[in-house]
């Protein structure tokens, strides 16, 4: 992986992270440089490590003319962002378990016996989970990687966009995947910045925190 970084200071890229709205339609991000900011946004952690998190970039002039009609009132960003990744959470998250795990012994990251005891032990717990309590666990998943995405992109000298406002029942169906087992998290578009984000206020701690 041949990353090359605009900055690697995490208060920087973490207060310079602004919601950009309006990008430079010039700028490209290539597929490769594309693959790297998803290989470094998924160090990001999940339940059992599962990794739920599913992503669709959405760079063509054909797939941007599809989401145009589900963006809403989020049409600069379709329209000027390099790209517009478009989240999901899966809902089969269990079905990867016995690769990631079996390439953990592999590397040496985990012993055979506790391999084999951790997947049995999950695929008892799968197996009785209830539709409801898998996704809620999967949507938290998807929002950790969301913001770690977002603070890579800066790493990379990108902006972005979390866009909540977008027609969730249409977006997998139109892209072609399973709508009962793709459950769609957030839109980020991303790209350079044609115009500087807008600082915001946050609440002090002392209004969002308890010390008991």
């Amino acid at each position: 992986m041949g990353t090359e970084l605009k900055t690697n200071d995490f208060m920087k890229i973490m207060k310079g992270r602004h919601s950009i709205r309006n990008y430079d339609p010039t700028v490209k991000i290539s597929k490769e440089e594309m693959t790297d900011i998803l290989e470094e946004a998924t160090t990001a952690p999940s339940s059992v490590n599962a990794q739920p998190w599913r992503f669709l970039i959405i760079d063509s002039p054909e797939g941007k003319e599809k989401l145009a009609p589900l963006a809403k009132f989020n049409q600069t960003q379709v329209n000027t962002s390099s790209a517009v990744i478009a989240v999901f959470a899966d809902m089969n998250n269990a079905d990867y378990l016995e690769d990631i795990y079996s390439k953990a012994v592999e590397l040496g990251y985990m012993p055979q016996e506790v391999k084999d005891r951790q997947m049995k032990a999950l695929m008892a717990h799968f197996e009785q989970l209830p539709a409801q309590v898998n996704r809620e666990t999967i949507l938290i998943d998807a929002g950790l990687v969301s913001m770690q995405l977002m603070l890579t992109a800066r790493a990379h000298g990108y902006d972005t966009n979390p866009i909540g406002g977008y027609d969730k029942e249409k977006i997998a169906e139109t892209f072609g995947l399973d709508k009962e087992r793709y459950v769609p998290v957030m839109l980020l578009s991303i790209g350079k910045a044609a115009d500087e984000g807008y600082a915001s206020y946050r609440l002090p701690v002392e209004t969002i925190a308890q010390w008991k």
